[in-house]
């Protein structure tokens, strides 16, 4: 099961607490926005421009020490005069540049070659590896029944006056005589944090630390957004390849040369057949005058 606890509402310094099943380390990324990419067969793939922000260890815990294992990540650069004593203190201490904010990751053993202020780049992922991205949804603020629920609209005739979209009774009898909690209502939509699974990694571009992830993901342009490894079972297969895309150009540019090749052939062929043929005319008046003779 995916959790989360925020301890600061401000996007500034939030601080999240993750925890799945497989338990390793992820990355945390800034949705930068949609875009589309070609596969060698021209198909178009709609992408998701993930950039990974700056990750780098600001913490790690130990079983011994906090009872659980355990590995933080500073995201992000901020100026040192929008946090607050605690988290400067905390950053210093670490001896990193104060961050956006933190998350962190649980692991079942911590790994040798991690140590406080490492980076962690985005090519720990690979193209072709399945992902889970968590993010903050859209709000849309207060919303009916019909678009919170989806709940069936009533008749649109003239009879039913002005309750097209009404969301109808909700009470009960004399007994229990209430509503019952969770009832579906009109009220708030959006806001809440949802995870996509199961997303494919198209590209990783390591020297631009950006990350394209196949479909959408939760969030708007610039929000935050959580890549772990994903729980489901899966094969992983590139669906884009740079290599196969410089191939399918190589086979153009051979394809190419030899329809060329081909033309100049022909073009020697027609411009020797004139000749031949006046040769062979000059043979044949030959011919007769001898016979003639």
């Amino acid at each position: 099961m995916l959790r989360f606890s925020t301890l600061n509402n401000t996007e500034l310094t939030n601080f999240f607490h993750f925890e799945d099943k497989k338990m390793s380390i992820g990355l945390v990324g800034i949705k930068t926005g949609m875009t589309r990419v070609f596969d060698e067969s021209g198909i178009s793939i709609p992408v998701t421009v993930i950039n990974i922000d700056t990750n780098r260890v600001s913490q790690i815990k130990t079983v011994d020490r906090d009872g659980y294992s355990a590995v933080q990540i500073a995201y992000g650069n901020q100026k040192e005069s929008r946090l607050n004593k605690a988290a400067l203190g905390h950053y210093k201490k670490s001896n990193i540049s104060p961050a956006k904010g933190q998350v962190e990751f649980r692991v079942k053993e911590l790994e040798d070659n991690l140590s406080v202020g490492s980076d962690i780049k985005v090519d720990t992922f690979k193209a072709g590896e399945h992902v889970d991205i968590t993010g903050r949804t859209l709000g849309k603020g207060f919303q009916g029944g019909v678009k919170r629920h989806h709940f069936k609209t009533q008749d649109a005739t003239h009879g039913n006056s002005i309750s097209h979209r009404a969301l109808g009774s909700t009470g009960q009898c004399q007994d229990p005589g209430r509503v019952f909690k969770g009832k579906k209502m009109p009220g708030h939509l959006g806001n809440v944090n949802r995870t996509i699974q199961n997303l494919t990694i198209v590209k990783i571009m390591a020297d631009e630390n950006i990350m394209l992830v196949k479909g959408s993901i939760p969030g708007h342009k610039g929000s935050v957004v959580i890549i772990k490894p994903t729980e489901k079972k899966y094969t992983a297969k590139e669906i884009f390849s740079e290599k196969e895309v410089k191939d399918a150009k190589d086979n153009l540019d051979s394809s190419n040369e030899a329809s060329d090749s081909s033309k100049n052939k022909d073009n020697n062929i027609d411009e020797s057949s004139p000749s031949n043929e006046a040769s062979s005319s000059n043979e044949d008046k030959n011919i007769e005058e001898s016979k003639n003779e």
